[in-house]
């Protein structure tokens, strides 16, 4: 259950900023954009089971148009030719838009370090949190989207509008 924000009650009513409104709404309705590709995925599909339930922290809906979502989770190994694909993915989400490299060859090329592999990434598009392991274990998973959680619900609005966002997205040619 999610902290009230402060601001004054009464009976049947309730004001508060709306900065923190829209910070909750956000956190608490984030819709994943699966992008798995090997045994990461496979973890990532027992997370969205009954068991874990990923819907119990408001990820009920699964999209699979990058239009309609904005949580990316990119799971497994991404080899150098799915990098336009997966940038491309990336840049048709909407604003405000997350990412979690979930595992360690979305966050590093795991054990494959060679030519036809990614090393992570990072290199294509920024992401917001890693999730360790090989493959993780659903709990990773889940504690990676809480993490994405408490950055959202205390990230400013304005962020997104900001000089140093605008510059980070010039790192990766995002404009």
């Amino acid at each position: 259950m999610s902290e009230v924000p402060d601001g004054y009650q009464g009976e049947g009513f309730m004001a508060t900023k709306f900065g923190q409104v829209i910070r909750l709404a956000r956190a608490n309705s984030l819709w994943p954009l699966p992008f798995a590709t090997s045994c990461c995925g496979i973890e990532f599909m027992a997370t969205m089971a009954s068991h874990y339930d990923l819907g119990r922290f408001g990820s009920e809906r699964m999209g699979f148009t990058p239009r309609q979502c904005d949580m990316l989770l990119v799971a497994g190994t991404i080899a150098k030719k799915m990098a336009p694909i997966l940038r491309q993915v990336y840049l048709q989400m909407a604003e405000p838009r997350w990412v979690i490299a979930i595992g360690a060859c979305a966050s590093s090329g795991g054990i494959f370090d060679s030519y036809p592999v990614l090393q992570g990434i990072d290199q294509v598009i920024p992401v917001d949190v890693y999730v360790p392991g090989c493959p993780p274990r659903p709990e990773g998973i889940l504690e990676g989207v809480l993490k994405l959680q408490e950055i959202v619900k205390h990230e400013s609005l304005r962020r997104r509008h900001s000089d140093k966002y605008k510059a980070l997205l010039g790192e990766y040619g995002i404009q």
